[in-house]
């Protein structure tokens, strides 16, 4: 998945809810012809999770920890617009009730916090980074595959040709970066009053906004003269 992909996902508009059978908590069934994510390789052999053989009373608290599978990876799935939440609670369930922690670890919804400021006060949200997508971290096996394709809301694995592709470490990166948007009502030139601080009540004009900085320079009379200063977002409001 390249960064023309994270593009398109973050722009997706997602797909219509539509009537969804209600599947209930999906099984497995080895002949049931489904997708092996490992292709035409042998199947492999379970890795000793000690790293050796010696009796487990051997070891310490630590070393009995097993090692972090290293073909456990981060997956895009694709849900209906809106049932991006129910989609991962469903998942969780079914992790719970089969005992699939060891190879599912991890299922998230990317969001990132809006921030609007209205007269003068600061209302924070919450929204979909990539509407109608859920990141899912797990080892891919023909059983894990079935339980979350089959999963009420999924309509598949982001791959082509429906075979899933692991994000990089790149792109995982990418997706985690939370950026946050402030939205004000006012504007430069604008006449505003400072609410907060110690210049609070005075009036003055707005010079110049710095959203990355989430900064405002305001012009405000001071002792007969106009001078600049350097305020938070939040701390004045539109008159």
């Amino acid at each position: 998945m390249d960064n023309v992909e994270l593009d398109r996902l973050a722009g997706a508009e997602g797909v219509e809810p539509e009537p969804l059978e209600d599947f209930g908590e999906p099984e497995f069934h080895g002949d049931s012809g489904a997708f092996d994510a490992r292709g035409d390789a042998e199947t492999a052999e379970p890795a000793d999770a000690s790293g050796g053989t010696e009796e487990a009373g051997e070891f310490d608290d630590e070393e009995a920890l097993p090692p972090i599978n290293p073909d456990i990876k981060w997956f895009v799935i694709h849900t209906y617009s809106g049932y991006e939440n129910k989609v991962k609670a469903n998942i969780e369930k079914v992790i719970e009730n089969r005992g699939m922690q060891e190879v599912i670890l991890d299922i998230v919804v990317p969001m990132e916090e809006q921030i609007e400021i209205k007269d003068g006060r600061k209302k924070v949200t919450l929204r979909k980074v990539f509407p109608g997508y859920v990141l899912i971290k797990m080892l891919m096996t023909d059983e894990t595959w079935y339980v979350v394709r089959n999963t009420r809301g999924v309509t598949g694995f982001v791959g082509p040709g429906s075979r899933p592709v692991p994000l990089s470490e790149e792109e995982v990166k990418a997706m985690g970066v939370e950026e946050f948007l402030p939205v004000v009502d006012y504007e430069i030139g604008d006449n505003v009053r400072v609410a907060d601080g110690p210049l609070e009540s005075f009036i003055g004009i707005v010079e110049d906004i710095n959203m990355e900085k989430k900064k405002v320079r305001v012009l405000v009379s001071m002792f007969g003269r106009e001078t600049p200063v350097e305020l938070e977002l939040v701390q004045i409001q539109k008159l």
